[in-house]
């Protein structure tokens, strides 16, 4: 939730302010945002007893961000609603779990790999401008990862806080306690904010969250159905779009900590992390505007590290994933950079042009043809060999010759005829 919340909050705000919000309508979007991923985190883990994570779609706010110059709040809000929507029918009509399930699941583990890679470099480079802090954390975790490894992330995140407050790198001055009120903004809609915001907010949070989210479950096995995941996020969304849920959409980053070993040896008791992460978001979104400020006064460092150490393990994992089977090896590499280099284009993210990479690169070296079956071993024949050393047939035993017929007696001469002489005739 830390990693969640710190590492995007100020690109929610950004949005929210290119939208023209107050502090106040600002308060609501946080209120709006928690409690969406505060109950969609705890009735989907539960129900599935798996680590169900949703999140605010970072990119969606990066888009947002950057491309409302013009429109109004009201314009906005309408366009939430037509994404919301969106996302709502393409969870109900199966069509999102089709094309994943046409996905390799080598290319859906580079895909994530590429995600997530950043976030481990990120460990590293944030030790140039706080070696110490950075340095204690990842001590701290390799300490608590020989004996206690459950704790490991935790004990580095205690260990970043308590650096930065010995180093007075804490920035509370800003924070103050305010609980956020819901305000109800009336959507208006144009086709221009239609096809400019709407549609491109659909495609960026489906192909940059919902997809590398998915492979974030298949990844550490969970087998959930897809669908039903993405309507109810798409549903929430759609209920809470005019208080300012601008897209509610799976979790991949957090979700990735949540989902991985580091939350419970027992797979089958990481739904907990799941629910525990919606209830923290349900206290985000009811302090609004304080829990963000709180979480942005911790130092980028500490942020950056904590991210890393926590997806170390899934980074290893993904990449063994999709480096394991050598026919998909070059395509799974090709997804992995292209989704590694943060390419962009059409308002759309590296996930989604990694993933069309590596099809494309998959389908040109023939990966997708199914592999010609292993030769069975016939029976053993007799190899045929050199006539000075082959086999003669065997002869077969000679049949016995019938038995000669008994010799026929002749017959007695007849004898001769009474009163007539014995001779030849003349």
């Amino acid at each position: 939730m830390v990693v969640g919340v710190t590492s995007s909050a100020a690109i929610v705000f950004s949005a929210a302010r290119a939208a023209g919000a107050d502090d106040a309508e600002l308060a609501s979007w946080m209120l709006a945002l928690g409690v969406g991923m505060g109950l969609t985190c705890i009735g989907l883990s539960l129900w599935y007893r798996a680590p169900i994570i949703t999140a605010w779609s970072t990119p969606g706010a990066a888009l947002l961000a950057t491309g409302l110059d013009g429109v109004t709040l009201r314009e906005a809000t309408g366009a939430f609603l037509i994404s919301a929507a969106l996302i709502t029918v393409a969870g109900a009509t199966g069509w999102f779990a089709r094309v994943m399930s046409r996905v390799p699941v080598p290319l859906a583990a580079a895909l994530l790999a590429g995600v997530l890679v950043q976030f481990g470099i990120g460990l590293f480079t944030s030790m140039r401008d706080s070696p110490v802090l950075v340095a204690t954390m990842f001590a701290v975790y390799l300490l608590c990862r020989r004996f206690v490894p459950r704790y490991a992330v935790l004990a580095a995140l205690a260990a970043g806080v308590t650096v930065a407050a010995a180093s007075s790198s804490l920035h509370l001055a800003q924070v103050h306690l305010a609980w956020a009120k819901p305000i109800f903004t009336t959507p208006a809609f144009s086709w221009p904010v239609a096809v400019g915001v709407a549609l491109p907010l659909f495609v960026v949070t489906m192909a940059s969250q919902n997809l590398p989210g998915v492979a974030v479950l298949r990844n550490d096995g969970y087998q959930v159905p897809v669908s039903p995941l993405i309507a109810w996020t798409g549903a929430t969304n759609l209920v809470l779009a005019p208080f300012g849920a601008f897209g509610l959409n799976l979790a991949a980053i957090t979700a990735a900590i949540c989902t991985g070993p580091q939350a419970h040896p027992d797979p089958r008791r990481r739904y907990v992390a799941g629910v525990w992460a919606g209830v923290f978001y349900l206290i985000v979104g009811a302090l609004g505007a304080t829990v963000g400020a709180l979480l942005t006064a911790l130092p980028q460092a500490l942020v950056l590290g904590i991210a890393g150490i926590g997806l170390l393990g899934t980074i290893g994992s993904s990449l063994t994933s999709s480096l394991s089977d050598d026919r998909w090896r070059e395509a799974a590499v090709v997804t992995f950079l292209a989704t590694a280099s943060g390419f962009k284009f059409l308002g759309v993210g590296s996930a989604f042009w990694g993933l069309i990479a590596g099809l494309l690169t998959a389908a040109a070296t023939g990966a997708f043809r199914p592999r010609d079956p292993a030769p069975t071993t016939p029976p053993a024949r007799a190899e045929p060999a050199a006539p000075s050393t082959r086999a003669e047939p065997s002869t077969p035993p000679a049949r016995p010759e019938p038995p000669a017929p008994p010799a026929r007696s002749e017959p007695p001469a007849p004898p001769a005829a009474q009163g007539g002489a014995t001779g030849s005739g003349a």
